[in-house]
């Protein structure tokens, strides 16, 4: 069980991702069963500046010899901006789950949002249909609307908070989460908190913590624990949790590390124009992309053998940025300073003084 701290709009990276994870964890629900297990989940993650599908799944084997198989599709998309700093951004959400010797289970959830959005800050509200199925049983279908809201200062942390009232079965319940991430080095550190609340169904919270140690471009190691609330779609119980895994493969972009020191880019003033110049060998094209227009691409001017030259307006302040080159794989340019982009990689920082 992984949970991740999403914090923002637009991802700065357009790239594929690929890892599989091991692990070993238990489980105590509170219907007073527990159980330990080993799994395995692999992950594929596409991301472009404007929509992020994901696909994700585990089979872990449980006690007695059984095996239990989980798979989750989600989808996300936004629109450049329509009006000022807002934006309609869509989501999708599929899940099911299975075991041997045992019946299936699935949800789908979907919801339509507005969005107002800064270089540091934003704001959601929308609303959708959820929806949840188990064998033999009726389904279900519920309104599900949210407000949601997130937060980027400086210092590689991040902060999100959403509440989340629906409509299940005649009568209302509202999640309210709260999540912070905090990024330092190779550490990643996810604190999070969810309370239900309702007079139809019964209050309840959770609260849950992990810890993710990157050694290496491909490998990570995961360490979590904490409870969750009841999942009313599937029929899941609420529980608590500990878990102890390892990740390989694309887990984190190839070049973050910053050294001690590096400062944000400062472009040069030319007449009305910022330029700024970067340099690559044996290249066929370069362009740059940042939050000041929704991650839009620019082509850099070639000028001689290896040095590339772009020209920006920008009004005073701090952006950021990253580059494509040869129009397949998103750099963050060396001799830069960097923050965490809230996706799993980094961003570089622009100053326009």
């Amino acid at each position: 069980m992984l949970v991740a701290v999403y914090t923002g709009p637009t991802p700065a990276m357009a790239q594929v991702r690929a890892s599989i994870g091991v692990g070993v964890g238990s489980v105590r629900t509170e219907n007073g069963t527990g159980f330990s297990s080993a799994s395995m989940s692999p992950a594929v993650r596409y991301s472009t500046p404007g929509f992020v599908t994901q696909a994700s799944g585990y089979v872990a084997s449980l006690p007695s010899g059984v095996w239990a198989g989980h798979g989750r599709l989600s989808l996300w998309g936004t629109t450049p901006r329509v009006l000022g700093r807002v934006r309609v951004g869509v989501e999708g959400i599929a899940t099911g789950t299975t075991r041997t010797g045992g019946d299936w289970t699935a949800a789908a959830h979907g919801i339509g949002e507005l969005l107002w959005s800064g270089r540091r800050w934003g704001f959601g509200l929308g609303a959708g249909p959820s929806a949840g199925y188990i064998a033999n049983e009726p389904s279900v279908v519920a309104l599900h609307t949210r407000a949601r809201a997130w937060w980027r200062p400086a210092g590689g942390m991040d902060w999100a908070l959403s509440v989340e009232p629906t409509r299940f079965f005649g009568a209302w319940f509202t999640d309210v989460s709260a999540g912070v991430s905090l990024q330092r080095g190779p550490a990643l550190l996810s604190l999070g908190t969810e309370a239900r609340l309702s007079a139809a169904y019964g209050s309840t919270g959770a609260g849950s913590a992990f810890l993710q140690l990157f050694t290496g471009p491909s490998v990570s190691f995961l360490l979590g624990g904490g409870n969750y609330l009841r999942e009313p779609y599937q029929g899941f119980p609420r529980g608590a949790f500990f878990t102890l895994g390892v990740r390989v493969g694309s887990t984190r972009p190839a070049r973050v590390a910053a050294a001690k020191g590096w400062g944000p880019l400062v472009p040069q003033r030319r007449g009305d124009s910022l330029v700024v110049r970067f340099r690559f060998r044996g290249v066929q094209s370069v362009a740059m992309a940042g939050d000041w227009d929704s991650w839009q691409t620019h082509r850099l001017r070639r000028i001689g053998a290896d040095l590339w030259e772009g020209k920006l307006a920008l009004a005073r302040g701090v952006y950021h940025f990253n580059l494509l080159v040869d129009d397949r794989t998103w750099v963050v340019p060396e001799g830069v300073a960097t923050v965490p982009d809230g996706l799993g990689g980094m961003v570089a920082v622009l100053l326009v003084r």
